[in-house]
Order: C-alpha cells, then sequence, then structure tokens
C-alpha cells in the first residue's frame, strides 16, 4: 500500500457477505418485477400467482441462454451504450475542473447534458411525427422485451464492473500529481479481497482516455432509458387502449422532469459523493445501468397494462404535481442555501465552527434537519407513486427503498461527521437533533 492509496479498513454492507448478497439479491429482484409486470401476468393487491411466475422462468440450459444472451437485444443495447459514449465525446460542452484528488489534481469534465438531450429530444419526436399513427417499433420493442432488456442490463453492468477493476490494476501511462504512475484508489475499495473491491469500486475515476466511464453512467445510458422505458409504457397504452390516462402522462411528465434537470445540471455531480468519494465497481456499474431505469420506471410499466389504468381527474393531478414540486423546492432552496453560505454570499445566517475552522449552519434550511435536501428529494419520490392510486404496494416500492437508501446515506455522513467535527458535531445534534424529516426522524 502507499501514501496515495492508504488501505481500507472499514467495510460497508457487513463485508464480503453483504457484497455478496446485494449482488445476487438486487439482480435478482428488478428480474422479479419484470415477471409480475408484463403482458402475461400482474399482480393485484398482494396477492402473487406462483404458477404464472413460474410458467415464464426458463425451463432449460437454452432458454436461460436465450433470456441473457439475445443476439438482437445486445446488438440495441450496445448500439444505445456506445452511441452515447461517441456523442458525449463530441459534443462540445462546458469545460469543468472536478474536486481536488489527494494527488493534488484535479480531472477536467466536459458538460454538454443541454445538448445531449436536445439530440434526444429532436430524434424522438422527429420519429414521432413522420410515423404512421404515432407508433414507433423501437419503443414497443423496448415494452415487448422488457425481461430480456432486464437480463442484458444486469449481465452488462457486471462485464463493465469486471473490466473496471481489471484495469485498475494497469498502470496510468503518465504521471499523477505525485509523479508515480499509480492510479488513484478509492479509500472504500482498496481492501485487497477480490469480490468486495469489485463490488464496491477499487478505482475512483476509471477513465478511457477523456471518457470518464463513471460520470458518464451515473447520467447517460440508464437515466435516458428509464425515460424510454417510460415512453414506451405511454406508447403501449395508447396503442392499447386508444387513449392515454392522465395518471400516465402526469408519471411521465414528473419523471422526464426529474429526468432533464438531473442531466442538465450535471456539474452537480461533480460535487456528489458518488463522484468524489465512491469507487466505481459493480455496486455503482449495476446501481446506475440496471437497478434505475427498471425499478424506477415501475409505475409506467404497471399501470399500462390493461385493467391497472387510473383516471385521475384535474384535482388530484394538480395537487399530486404540487407535491412533486414542493419537493423540488425544498430540495433546490436548501441545496442553493448550503451553495451560497459555502461560498461566503450569505452571512446572516446562523452557524457554529469547529476548532479546525469548519462552519455548520443551524438556521434556514439546515436549522430545520441535518438533510433538509433528503425530504425534499423524498417528496418527489411519493409524488411519482401516488398517480397508481392504491392497486398494489409494487408501485410504491421506490419511496420504500430510497427511504432506506437516504438513511443509509445519512448514517454514513454521521460517522464521517463525527469524525471530523469532533466535539463541535456533538454541539451540532443538541442544536439541530432532527436527522432528514423535521420533528420525525
Amino acid at each position: 500500500m502507499s501514501k496515495l492509496n492508504p488501505h481500507t479498513k472499514h467495510r460497508e454492507f457487513s463485508g464480503v457477505y453483504g457484497a455478496l448478497s446485494i449482488t445476487i439479491f438486487l439482480p435478482t429482484l428488478i428480474y422479479f418485477f419484470a415477471l409480475i409486470t408484463n403482458q402475461h401476468y400482474s399482480i393485484q393487491g398482494i396477492n402473487i400467482d406462483i404458477n404464472k411466475i413460474i410458467a415464464q422462468l426458463p425451463s432449460n440450459t437454452q432458454a436461460l441462454i436465450n433470456l441473457f444472451f439475445d443476439a438482437i437485444c445486445w446488438k440495441y443495447y450496445l448500439s444505445w451504450f456506445f452511441t452515447l459514449v461517441v456523442f458525449d465525446q463530441i459534443i462540445p460542452g462546458t469545460i469543468l475542473n472536478g474536486v481536488k484528488l489527494r494527488d493534488g489534481t484535479s480531472l477536467v469534465y466536459k458538460i454538454n447534458g443541454l445538448a445531449m438531450s436536445g439530440i434526444l429530444i429532436s430524434v424522438l419526436l422527429s420519429r414521432l411525427f413522420t410515423s404512421e399513427d404515432y407508433y414507433l417499433p423501437e419503443l414497443e420493442f423496448i415494452y415487448e422485451n422488457q425481461t430480456k432488456l432486464t437480463a442484458t442490463t444486469i449481465l452488462f453492468s457486471f462485464l463493465l464492473a469486471v473490466f473496471v477493476y481489471i484495469t485498475s490494476f494497469i498502470p496510468l501511462r503518465s504521471k499523477n500529481g505525485t509523479g508515480t504512475n499509480e492510479r488513484i484508489l478509492s479509500i472504500n475499495g482498496n481492501t485487497g479481497n477480490i469480490i468486495y473491491d469489485w463490488f464496491i469500486g477499487r478505482e475512483l475515476n476509471p477513465r478511457i482516455g477523456g471518457w470518464d466511464i463513471k460520470l458518464f453512467c451515473e447520467l447517460r445510458p440508464g437515466m435516458l432509458l428509464w425515460l424510454l422505458i417510460n415512453l414506451s409504457a405511454l406508447h403501449h397504452q395508447y396503442h392499447n387502449l386508444g387513449y392515454i390516462t392522465d395518471s400516465m402522462i402526469l408519471v411521465n411528465f414528473m419523471q422526464a422532469f426529474y429526468i432533464f434537470d438531473g442531466v442538465l445540471n450535471e456539474e452537480g455531480c461533480l460535487t456528489m459523493i458518488d463522484i468524489t468519494t465512491d469507487g466505481f465497481g459493480y455496486m455503482l456499474s449495476f446501481g446506475d445501468l440496471a437497478w434505475l431505469p427498471w425499478s424506477y420506471s415501475l409505475q409506467t410499466r404497471y399501470m399500462s397494462i390493461k385493467g391497472n389504468e387510473v383516471n385521475l381527474g384535474i384535482f388530484k393531478s394538480i395537487s399530486i404535481l404540487g407535491l412533486m414540486f414542493l419537493g423540488f423546492y425544498i430540495f433546490k432552496s436548501a441545496n442553493r442555501e448550503k451553495s451560497l453560505f459555502r461560498n461566503g454570499k450569505i452571512s446572516n445566517l446562523k452557524y457554529i465552527q469547529s476548532e479546525k475552522g469548519n462552519k455548520l449552519l443551524v438556521e434556514g434550511w439546515w436549522g430545520l434537519s441535518q438533510h433538509i435536501n433528503y425530504f425534499g428529494d423524498w417528496l418527489i419520490g411519493v409524488s411519482w407513486c401516488l398517480p397508481t392510486g392504491f392497486q398494489t404496494p409494487l408501485t410504491y416500492f421506490y419511496v420504500i427503498y430510497f427511504a432506506s437508501l437516504l438513511i443509509h446515506r445519512q448514517v454514513r455522513d454521521e460517522m464521517k461527521c463525527k469524525e471530523k467535527y469532533g466535539k463541535t458535531w456533538d454541539e451540532y445534534n443538541k442544536i439541530v437533533p432532527w436527522k432528514i424529516i423535521p420533528y420525525i426522524y
């Protein structure tokens, strides 16, 4: 081990056993989602018909191979992924520096989300208005091959994680900031255990030339595939029912708003823990490329099935939309307040100062809870689920999962802040006792 890349002592998720459990359980879960939200079988309430699920499972080795290695699905997915890679590289954008790394240098990033989004929207609109009866075979292909595409993204994310793990051992071709050829490894993924480091991510920022694999996967193929899956559900409902329900339009609009907000504000990702601290391994690869598009799209996929459609009416639609914008307001306003405070542009808010000179806000949004922005983000998720009504708990999976994710992040932050701020953190906890939801948690 070196000074640049210290040995990782703390292991998250209970170490290797937790990493293996997640690696097996979460892909199985999104495959299970595909089995209970399709044209052949749709879960109703909490009742699961095991026989109908078993009937969809591969019955022999050849069927299993066809599931994971469907040539057409792989051709389309690889075309999708690497076309986005090419666009990411050739489309002009704003050049920004990331945070300072342990070797004293900063990576250079090209921010071109606006142009990328404009191209995708233009292609979709041109296809829509030149098609007959608004029928797009590419959207229908996504809808009819959800199970195989789920398997394809799972396997691809696995292989990508293997690739970046292997390349993390290859020395850099040029010197880093310390004058060596060492790659900068994640402080969380340098245990020496193959399974754990592969899962959590060994290298901090794996790159091929100017292509930053981690930032790309964070915002491009998975996020935009989520948009296409939603549109495929809307497309299917229109051609199946002859009209589109207000609930389907609402979820598509709210989630598209969220997706494009993330893509258009990608510079904010440069200071997120995913980019600054976490390595890129199977956890992020699978999360970005498979988990996100197939678990976040459950609402539209479920409502696209005949018999599951929901008609909300104007009052419910406006109320749900209002909840989403309330969540956005809390999330954006709180983050903006913290950013202005850090940059010295707000001086009238109360704060406490640690012995090392670090300042902790105890007023404004950040006086309400330690992670008030998490609360706003969670409210956005609630708004996505409400349009589905209360037919089944399945469509509320996201808010339950997201709550557990946010609590996990909060606990991680708590551990780091205790170590960073010492006694000041204890004082801060007395002034701002609520973790995420004011007066509740």
